[in-house]
């Protein structure tokens, strides 16, 4: 009976309590220091147990509601490798710890000094002001810009030679605004030596830097060729801030490290040819893209601005066959991601992406600028676009080596 009574005891027991040190501090540095660290995008370090208390039930709720880690995609459609939401296990760890009084770890008190538990692990390691590391090479859009303190800025385009003697290799790159507080986004595009006196239409999208976008980088073997002689375009976008300042905004670049089997471009589905109505809630615009040659797709990324509501895009393959690739039914301006596949999709030579787009131009949406007026195609956030930006790959003909020893 004594034995039994033991047992019962064992069985009903309830298991302990979360700690940060143990069970929150490994979801936190997983899943949230990439941003949540000194010079990131993020509003507040999340780097340790001190930084981490006073936002405790906060970030319980964001992680409850699931608006944090920000993921739009519809998890009925598409498998992909940058999703950073969290298990439902992880969201009941951390709810579970805020309930229980956001404790660091379970040593008696006294036992282990605040922001010292001895079960914390370290934090990843992280070159300063880069989210990839260190890269290869840095290079600027080439002079200061002097951005007023009010009025609207048209786009900026800088064109700034690579210094590439030789062709290179890309396989990731990493943009970063010299001055967040004004810069909204920053478009890289290669201008290759022939194309020197053309037009901007005829340049080729490398990376960009947009809300919420993580920094361009492929798998291994996958790289994007920049000929030798080529220029950068650094197209930016700039805000005014009320107060007047400077913008050097840069690029870092990552060369293949590993033989390159895949060729990487960027194409889009986009039309300019709508007008939103003045107080239409949900507009539709639609374009599409037809592969020219077989190729296999890696990512997905729509674009509009603030009147943007939900963004599809739908593959129609030779047979006919139809397939959802990527749904996102909540747009959100402020966090532009890039969707990329855990495994490449092969797409048919003829095969027809559809991006369907609805808009929002009315008093219900809270993000738009002005429900009374008829919305055209336009670069100014207050106008709109349509783009559903596609990035796939092609085999390279011969293997090509490396382009870093």
């Amino acid at each position: 009976m004594a034995g039994l009574a033991l047992f019962s005891l064992v069985a009903i027991a309830s298991p302990a309590a979360p700690v940060f040190s143990k069970d929150v501090a490994p979801i936190l540095f997983n899943h949230c220091v990439e941003c949540h660290r000194a010079g990131e995008v993020a509003p507040m370090p999340l780097t340790n147990y001190k930084e981490v208390r006073p936002w405790a039930k906060a970030i319980r709720d964001r992680v409850v509601a699931r608006t944090m880690p920000v993921w739009l995609a519809d998890p009925h459609y598409g498998s992909f490798r940058n999703d950073p939401r969290l298990s439902q296990a992880e969201i009941d760890t951390i709810a579970n710890w805020v309930a229980s009084g956001a404790p660091e770890d379970d040593a008696p008190e006294g036992d282990a000094p605040k922001g010292e538990a001895k079960d914390t692990p370290a934090l990843p390691k992280f070159e300063q002001g880069w989210r990839l590391g260190k890269p290869d090479m840095i290079i600027d859009m080439g002079t200061d810009f002097e951005v007023p303190a009010e009025g609207v800025v048209p786009y900026k385009n800088f064109i700034v030679p690579t210094g590439f003697g030789e062709d290179k290799w890309i396989s990731a790159a990493e943009v970063r605004p010299g001055n967040r507080a004004v810069v909204h986004h920053v478009m890289i595009y290669v201008r290759e030596p022939v194309k020197s006196a053309g037009t901007d239409d005829f340049d080729d999208l490398l990376t960009a830097y947009t809300p919420g976008e993580p920094p361009m980088s492929f798998e291994p073997g996958t790289a994007v060729l920049v000929k030798a002689g080529s220029s950068f375009r650094f197209q930016v976008h700039y805000t005014p801030d009320g107060m007047g300042s400077k913008d050097r905004s840069y690029i870092g670049v990552y060369f293949a490290r590993e033989p390159v089997k895949y060729s990487a471009f960027t194409g889009n589905a986009t039309t300019a040819f709508f007008r939103i109505p003045p107080g239409d809630p949900n507009y539709e615009v639609k374009s599409s893209w037809t592969a020219s040659e077989n190729v296999q797709l890696t990512g997905l990324m729509p674009h509009m601005h603030f009147r943007g509501k939900n963004f599809r895009y739908t593959i129609t393959y030779p047979d006919g066959r139809q397939e959802v690739l990527l749904y996102v039914p909540k747009y959100d301006f402020n966090w532009q991601l890039q969707y990329d596949f855990k495994d490449y999709i092969k797409v048919p030579r003829g095969s027809r992406i559809d991006c369907v787009a609805h808009f929002d131009n009315s008093v219900n949406n809270p993000a738009n600028p002005d429900p009374a007026e008829e919305v055209r195609w336009g670069e100014q956030t207050w106008d709109e676009m349509m783009i559903g930006w596609i990035i796939y790959v092609v085999p390279v003909k011969v293997e090509v080596p490396r382009t870093v020893e």
